[in-house]
């Protein structure tokens, strides 16, 4: 949780400069911006490179950005003013899909169309390990133990990836071949959730290795849109679920005791596809990124936009925010 954040509801005008906000787009360009003003404080613009911004990821200790263009990462120092990145990481040769750090900084795990995940180290540049997937991943996350990866794929596959034992140990299709797009673990480790191309959300409760239950307990499934469903993601404090839909809306639903899932708030005013989200540190604002070419500022509490980030020249397809302690 943080103790200073993007801001309050009492003082919604305060800036925090440690606020770390990040957008990338198919215009090429990275923008980092002031949370509260909306001003762009730094563009990476990439001149003379091709290749669209996938992802971005910030490192826990707020020092580096990971951003996934095309078929490689960038890793940029976030205090520095230079364009030029620090690491290339080269070898996927499909476009990379996600890209998340490991909690202590030591290793990024990226994901591609190429059908592999690789893990990175930060302190050599060179590939760790890589997992053949044997389908196109689109989107991978990191178990609170560090010692997991969760990945799902263009096959409709959910795959548990064991890092002590270098295997995949779970393989689940809960829609059969329909892609599941994006999936998202809870910041305690208790639940999974995915969603799929056809919008619908896919709930699994994560059991201790000691228990005697399956590890992976399928409790809910619901129709989160009517559309193709481009980002599900849990709050810090795993009372919401955020959902991002091709049909300009980002749904908020709120978790019960049970693993109920209810629909809270429709947040509105995108006029595209909504490609990504992002919380606050203490899950009271939502950032999201749409193919209007406009980022957003959410406060979770009205459900209104406060605050809009205009820069973009095409569609803004991701966006990264760390406003905790470093």
């Amino acid at each position: 949780m943080a103790t200073q954040g993007i801001g309050s509801r009492n003082n919604p005008g305060r800036q925090d400069l440690s606020v770390i906000l990040v957008t990338g787009s198919y215009d090429h360009e990275i923008r980092f911006w002031e949370a509260w003003s909306g001003i762009c404080s730094r563009t990476i613009a990439r001149s003379g490179e091709s290749g669209q911004v996938n992802r971005l990821a910030i490192s826990p200790d707020k020092r580096l950005l990971a951003a996934a263009i095309h078929k490689k990462v960038n890793i940029y120092e976030i205090a520095s003013s230079s364009n030029t990145p620090i690491i290339v990481f080269e070898g996927h040769t499909g476009n990379v899909t996600a890209v998340s750090f490991h909690l202590e900084g030591k290793w990024l795990v990226t994901g591609s169309e190429d059908g592999t995940i690789k893990i990175w180290d930060l302190r050599t540049g060179h590939i760790q390990r890589n997992y053949d997937n044997g389908a196109p991943v689109n989107d991978v996350c990191i178990h609170p133990n560090q010692g997991e990866l969760i990945s799902c794929d263009q096959a409709g596959s959910i795959k548990q990836w064991d890092l002590s034992e270098n295997v995949c140990m779970l393989d689940l299709a809960p829609a059969g071949d329909v892609p599941i797009r994006s999936v998202t673990i809870a910041s305690d480790g208790s639940c999974l959730v995915a969603g799929n191309n056809k919008g619908k959300c896919y709930v699994w409760k994560i059991n201790d290795e000691s228990a005697q239950a399956p590890r992976f307990q399928a409790i809910t499934k619901f129709q989160a849109h009517n559309k193709y469903l481009t980002r599900c993601l849990l709050s810090p404090d795993v009372k919401y679920l955020a959902t991002c839909s091709a049909d300009t809306t980002v749904k908020i639903w709120s978790i019960g005791r049970h693993w109920e899932f209810k629909l809270e708030k429709i947040l509105s005013g995108h006029q595209r596809w909504v490609w990504d989200c992002a919380f606050s540190a203490d899950s009271a604002y939502l950032v999201t990124a749409s193919s209007d070419h406009v980022a957003r500022l959410w406060e979770m509490a009205s459900g209104e936009t406060v605050r809009q980030y205009n820069g973009h020249h095409k569609a803004a397809v991701c966006c990264a925010l760390h406003d905790g302690a470093g």
